[in-house]
């Protein structure tokens, strides 16, 4: 998609703050930070939400998954915990369309989360 956000920082057109990136994501810190560590991990392929993934989708969402444990583990706070979060379409909030999973830690998180 030429107009998306997270698309140009794959592509490094938009500056980032890199955590991770590999050959299927690119996990860089958010810009509005909710938490200590805030980072959002995407794929490299885009793909506009969640409605949009089929079966053959299975390991890249698993990969974003593991992506972010392993940061978490790298950040120090995969034993005391941490959350992943990913939005489906505006009314649950996501404002860039271009899935993403989010990873907060480094503090305590209350439920339900609002």
């Amino acid at each position: 998609m030429a107009d998306c956000l997270f698309c140009k920082i794959v592509e490094g057109k938009i500056p980032a703050k890199k955590v991770h990136e590999d050959e299927l994501c690119v996990g860089f810190s958010d810009i509005n930070p909710q938490a200590p560590t805030h980072a959002l991990f995407v794929p490299k392929r885009h793909v506009a939400t969640t409605n949009e993934l089929t079966a053959e989708d299975r390991e890249l969402v698993g990969h974003l998954t593991v992506s972010a444990a392993k940061y978490a583990r790298q950040a120090g706070f995969a034993d005391t915990g941490y959350r992943l979060v990913m939005n489906c379409n505006r009314a649950a909030g996501q404002t860039v369309f271009h899935l993403h999973l989010h990873l907060l830690g480094g503090r305590e998180f209350t439920w339900p989360p609002g």
